[in-house]
């Protein structure tokens, strides 16, 4: 027995909720461990194949979808959400219809928010050990094996959406989430409820179709993924859609309506970073791995390293109008050492009948 059996549970749920607020977090609550349906959702998902080359995703099983099995003891998840719209970016529309620029997801803008994250959640949970002494508990982010957006949806944070993306009604879709595991047995928030309604404006905004169903997506097909967690070769047929998205997408939840109650994340980190916001493709892909290096450490973009960034320029140039300052950045590479890199230029040049 920890020494937390001693206090007042719902005073204790209250003040965790203040603290939170005092740490940056933009809202907390509390779900149980039993999502059977999710996992259902999941095991057809990963059945399917939708999920890729993100193995991973198969690898830990039903872990997943048991929090108990990832923390044993586990009792309560308490998810917590930190606000990341940066309000001092440029449009991002403005820059989604301007194809010289790079567009990238408006969540890896300012710093790796896996960091920023993962540093507030800890002290959460060290401030509530100093509180009450002694107990079990585990700080998860979005690299840890955690279904965190049906938990969070039962934590009463939001709905997921058609696009699978969670929505709060206060604020919209631009956050993220992280999680403390624990054997405190806490008083349990409300599960939201689902306001979406007869709305599908995400499934026909995908560029290549993703979305494949309402709540259904085919990861592999999606430009995140593509330009994130794929690894080898683009397919062909998916780079004309990419357009000049980098790295990530956000067309489904710019048009999301609940989004028009987004307001600019107070958190510092989040703050657009090198000029990320509206950085011209030429320039970008006259980077070289050191300047990537020094640019993109302690970002979230310095986990898919300097070629497959290149890999994505590469393509988003060869979806730019033809210009002279596009055709030389790309010929400027043609003999780069990676073989991945090359043929993504190759294909670019051909864009511009630059082919052979």
């Amino acid at each position: 027995m920890t020494a937390a059996a001693s206090f007042d549970l719902r005073a204790l749920r209250r003040e965790l909720g203040e603290r939170a607020r005092a740490l940056g977090f933009d809202a907390l609550g509390v779900a149980g461990i039993d999502i059977p349906e999710d996992e259902r959702h999941l095991i057809r998902w990963l059945g399917e194949g939708l999920h890729g080359e993100m193995h991973y995703m198969k690898r830990h099983g039903l872990m997943r979808s048991r929090p108990q099995q990832l923390f044993p003891g586990t009792v309560r998840v308490v998810s917590a959400r930190l606000d990341y719209w940066p309000g001092d970016a440029r449009e991002a529309q403005t820059v989604l219809d301007d194809p010289q620029l790079g567009y990238v997801s408006r969540y890896a803008l300012g710093r790796d928010y896996h960091k920023t994250l993962r540093r507030a959640l800890a002290r959460l949970a060290t401030e509530l050990k100093q509180r009450i002494g002694p107990f079990g508990y585990r700080v998860c982010v979005d690299t840890a094996p955690v279904l965190e957006k049906a938990l969070a949806r039962n934590a009463g944070l939001g709905w997921i959406g058609k696009h699978t993306n969670l929505i709060a009604r206060d604020r919209g879709s631009w956050f993220f989430l992280g999680e403390i595991l624990t054997d405190l047995p806490l008083p349990l928030d409300e599960p939201a409820s689902a306001h979406c309604g007869s709305c599908q404006a995400c499934i026909p905004a995908c560029p290549t179709g993703a979305i494949v169903a309402p709540w259904r997506l085919d990861a592999r097909r999606c430009i995140s993924y593509l330009t994130i967690e794929h690894r080898s070769a683009i397919p062909e047929g998916l780079r004309k859609a990419i357009g000049n998205r980098i790295y990530g997408c956000d067309d489904c939840q710019l048009v999301c309506p609940w989004n028009k109650f987004a307001q600019a994340a107070a958190h510092p980190d989040f703050k657009v970073r090198h000029g990320l916001d509206a950085a011209s493709l030429p320039e970008l892909f006259r980077w070289s791995a050191a300047d990537f290096d020094a640019r993109m450490r302690g970002s979230a973009i310095y986990r898919i390293g300097f070629e497959r960034w290149s890999r994505n320029v590469a393509v988003a140039l060869g979806n730019a109008p033809t210009a002279p300052e596009v055709v030389r950045a790309l010929e400027e590479r043609r003999r780069d050492p990676s073989a991945l890199v090359r043929e993504h230029v190759e294909w670019a040049l051909e864009q511009h009948g630059m082919g052979g």
